[in-house]
């Protein structure tokens, strides 16, 4: 598991800056910036999620990865420390991003 960090403020799952889900899925299979990343678990605050089953804020979270020409990416997992997905003012999956991606 990853330390993952996340700025999308609008986030259901976000607490703190700290992502509250178990598991999150990076897309982007054709990337060669992280601008073409996405998270996929984006959810809006307000919709029906299962946020209040999640409890705290994670601070370490498995990240499944689409972004195969990332350097932290190994067999669909992130191998990388720390990761962070930008998006302060995301309403939408397509405006959050892995800022962490870096292309092979």
């Amino acid at each position: 598991m990853v330390k993952l960090d996340c700025t999308v403020v609008g986030c259901a799952y976000n607490a703190d800056n700290s992502c509250r889900r178990e598991n999150i899925t990076v897309g982007g299979h054709e990337a060669h910036k992280s601008s073409e990343t996405v998270c996929k678990s984006f959810a809006p605050k307000g919709t029906n999620t299962l946020v209040n089953a999640c409890g705290g804020a994670k601070k370490e979270t498995k990240v499944a990865c689409d972004a195969v020409n990332c350097k932290y990416n190994e067999a669909k997992v992130c191998h990388a420390e720390h990761i962070g997905i930008a998006g302060r003012h995301a309403v939408t999956n397509g405006e959050t991003e892995c800022g962490t991606f870096v292309e092979r």
